[in-house]
C-alpha cells in the first residue's frame, strides 16, 4: 500500500485553483470583490482577448503594506477572518484567503499597492514561483495584472473558449458586480476600447440606466416589501418586456451577486399568467439581510448561497411582486418595438388599479375579495352557455371605489375583437382572452372562498384514455375534486366525469379533460397544490370561455367590458396573453400625418 504523504504546496494551490479559477471571469470576479472589501470608491478593469491575456483591476482602496505582499498571494492567508466564528456572520466578499494564491499558481501576476502616507511597492509571482517585493511608485490603492491564465497548465488552457466567449464570460461577471454595487464607479476596458464608465450614483435604476441604457430603466416596475428583519427591493420588466432568455435576471443579496432557483422559481410564479410559457421576465432584485441568515460558504466560486429560511424568502419574492402587480397599470399599447425588448408600451387608459389584498398574502392564502351576487339575472346569450353563466348583470356586484368608465360602449369587429372608445384612443379587446380571464378569476374565487358551484351530472360522461394519461389523472383526482371535476374509474383506461363546475356551461367534459393532461404534463414536478389546482381552473377557463369566431349581442359585449372591472389581471389572460391594447390618439393623428 502506498504511503500517505503531505502534497507539495504548488499541487494544493493549482487544485484550490480548479475549483476557484474556471476562466477569466472568475478572476476578474475575484478581483473585484477584493477591491470592494479594501473599500474602494472607484475600480478599473481592462482586459485584453477576453481576459485570457491580461486581466488588470485597478482600485483607489487602501491598500496593501509592502511587507504583507507576500502573504496577500500565500494560500489561506487573509485579513478578513480571525476565528472560526467569524465564519458564521460573514460581511466581506473575500474569506477564505486563496484566491491570489490559486490564481498566481497558473498564471503570471503582478501586484502593485500603496497605502496612504507610505511608498508603493509590488511583487510578481510567475506560475506560483515568488518574486522579491520591490519598491515602485504608483498611485494610491491596488492595482493586479494577471496575464496567460493557465499558461503553465496547457490542459487547463485547452478547455478556454474562444476569445469572444471568455469576454461575455468577463463581462457578466463586471455587470452583476456594478449592479449590485451602485455606490462606486466603475469602469471596464476590452481591447483598448471603453466598453463602460459608470459613475457611482445614488440608485439602483440609475446604475441599470448605465449598464442597459435609460430608456429600458424608466420602464422597469419597483419593488419593495420588508418581513420584518428581511427587505427585497429592486426594478422588474412588464410583462410585454419578456425576453427570450433569462439573461436579464439579476440577483444580489447585501451587495453580492448570487444565484438562485428557488429565488427564480419564485419570480416565474408571480409572473405565471402575465408571460406566455417559455418567455421570461427582466429582474434585478436586491436582498438585505442579517449576515448570520445567509451562508455565502457554500460553493467554492461564492456564486450561490444558502438561506437559513428559503421558504420566507419565497413567498416574500411571490407576495410583493404579485401586490405590486396588481398596483401598477400594466395595459399595453400598439407601439413599435424597442432595441432591447418585444414592444414599448405606454399606460392602459382603461384599466385601473386593483388594492394588493385582492391577491394573495404572504403565506400564499388567498384573501376575501369580490363575490358574485347569486341572484343576479341571466341573460339570453348564443350557444356558449358559458357566456351566460359569467356575463350576468353586474348591479349586484360590489364594485371598488377606484373603477370608472365602467359603462363603456363597444363594438364588435370580426366576430373575434371588441373596440372600445377610450379618452385617449381607441382600445382593441380580444374577446377570448378576456373572457377566459374572466372565467378564470371567477373559478379561482369560487374555490378560494368554498363556494365553488358544481352541477352533479344525471348522466356521468365517459372519457377514454391513454395509459399515462389515465396515470396522471388519477394521481391528481383530488386536485381535480377542488376544482369541480369529479372522476371516477370505469375499467381500462376509460374514466366517469360525474361533475363539473356550473361555469364550464355546456363544455363538454372530454374537452376540459384534455385541456387539463396538457397542462398537468408540463406543470413543475412537486408543485403545491394550489398551484395544480390553478392550473385546472386554467383548463376550465380555456374551453369555456367565448371563442374567435363567435357572434355577440350587444347585451354580451356590454356585460363583458363591464365585468372585466371586477376581476384580478385583466389585461392579460391566463396564459399571459394581453388582453387588450391601446392605439392612442397621438398614435392616430401621427399614422394620419396630423402631426
Amino acid at each position: 500500500m502506498s504511503r500517505i504523504l503531505n502534497l507539495p504546496k504548488s499541487v494544493v494551490n493549482r487544485i484550490a485553483a480548479g475549483e476557484v479559477v474556471e476562466r477569466p471571469a472568475s478572476i476578474v470576479k475575484e478581483l473585484l470583490e477584493n477591491a470592494l472589501d479594501a473599500a474602494a470608491t472607484r475600480i478599473d478593469v481592462t482586459l485584453e482577448q477576453g481576459g485570457v491575456s491580461l486581466v488588470r483591476v485597478s482600485d483607489d482602496g487602501s491598500g496593501i503594506e509592502p511587507s504583507d505582499l507576500p502573504l496577500a498571494v500565500a494560500p489561506h492567508a487573509t485579513s478578513k477572518l480571525r476565528t472560526a466564528e467569524d465564519l458564521e456572520c460573514i460581511a466581506t466578499f473575500g474569506f477564505r484567503g486563496e484566491a491570489l494564491a490559486s490564481i498566481a499558481e497558473v498564471s503570471t501576476l503582478l501586484i502593485r499597492s500603496r497605502q496612504a502616507k507610505s511608498e508603493g511597492a509590488s511583487l510578481c509571482v510567475d506560475g506560483g514561483r515568488l518574486g522579491e517585493v520591490v519598491p515602485e511608485g504608483c498611485g494610491m490603492g491596488t492595482t493586479i495584472e494577471v496575464r496567460q491564465i493557465f499558461g503553465n497548465v496547457p490542459a487547463r488552457r485547452s478547455f478556454l473558449r474562444t476569445p469572444q466567449t471568455e469576454w461575455n464570460h468577463a463581462a457578466d461577471a463586471f455587470v452583476r458586480t456594478a449592479l449590485a454595487n451602485p455606490k462606486v464607479a466603475f469602469s471596464l476596458t476590452h481591447n483598448g476600447k471603453l466598453i463602460h464608465d459608470l459613475a457611482a450614483v445614488s440608485s439602483f435604476r440609475e446604475r441599470i440606466g448605465g449598464l442597459f441604457g435609460r430608456q429600458m430603466a424608466e420602464r422597469l416596475i419597483a419593488i419593495e416589501s420588508s418581513d420584518e428583519e428581511v427587505q427585497c427591493n429592486g426594478l422588474v420588466g412588464r410583462p410585454e418586456d419578456d425576453q427570450a432568455s433569462n439573461r436579464l435576471q439579476y440577483l444580489t443579496v447585501v451587495g453580492r451577486p448570487f444565484r438562485d432557483r428557488s429565488v427564480i422559481h419564485a419570480v416565474q410564479e408571480a409572473y405565471r399568467g402575465l408571460l406566455l410559457t417559455g418567455r421570461h421576465p427582466i429582474v434585478f432584485l436586491n436582498f438585505q439581510i442579517p449576515p448570520d441568515s445567509v451562508d455565502v460558504n457554500v460553493h467554492p466560486a461564492k456564486t450561490e448561497v444558502r438561506f437559513r429560511n428559503p421558504q420566507r424568502i419565497y413567498r416574500l419574492v411571490v407576495s410583493s411582486l404579485r401586490s405590486t402587480f396588481l398596483e401598477t397599470d400594466m395595459g399595453t399599447s400598439m407601439q413599435s418595438p424597442t432595441a432591447w425588448g418585444s414592444s414599448q408600451t405606454r399606460p392602459h387608459v382603461g384599466s385601473n388599479t386593483v388594492d394588493k389584498s385582492l391577491f394573495v398574502s404572504t403565506n400564499e392564502m388567498p384573501l376575501k375579495t369580490h363575490v358574485p351576487d347569486s341572484h343576479s339575472s341571466t341573460m339570453q346569450v348564443h350557444s356558449s352557455s358559458a357566456l351566460s353563466s359569467t356575463l350576468n348583470d353586474s348591479e349586484g356586484h360590489v364594485l371598488p371605489t377606484c373603477l370608472e368608465n365602467t359603462h363603456q360602449r363597444a363594438v364588435q369587429m370580426q366576430n373575434r375583437y371588441l373596440v372600445v372608445e377610450q379618452g385617449d384612443g381607441i382600445e382593441v379587446i380580444d374577446q377570448h382572452a378576456l373572457h377566459e380571464r374572466v372565467l378564470f378569476e371567477r373559478l379561482k374565487l369560487s374555490v378560494d372562498s368554498g363556494q365553488l358551484e358544481v352541477q352533479s351530472l344525471l348522466v356521468p360522461e365517459q372519457v377514454d384514455l391513454g395509459p399515462k394519461e389515465l396515470e396522471l389523472i388519477s394521481e391528481h383526482a383530488s386536485t381535480l375534486e377542488k376544482a369541480g371535476m369529479r372522476i371516477q374509474p370505469f375499467g381500462g383506461s376509460t374514466v366517469l366525469v360525474s361533475s363539473k363546475p356550473v361555469l364550464a356551461g355546456t363544455t363538454s367534459s372530454e374537452e376540459i379533460i384534455r385541456e387539463v393532461i396538457d397542462r398537468l404534463a408540463v406543470a413543475s414536478s412537486g408543485a403545491e397544490t394550489r398551484m395544480l389546482v390553478e392550473e385546472v381552473l386554467h383548463s376550465l377557463a380555456c374551453r369555456s370561455a367565448i371563442k374567435a369566431g363567435d357572434q355577440l349581442s350587444q347585451e354580451e359585449v356590454d356585460a363583458l367590458i363591464r365585468d372585466r372591472h371586477l376581476v384580478d389581471d385583466a389585461h392579460h389572460c391566463p396564459h399571459g396573453r394581453p388582453t387588450s391594447l391601446l392605439l392612442s390618439k397621438q398614435e392616430l393623428d401621427k399614422q394620419f400625418r396630423r402631426i
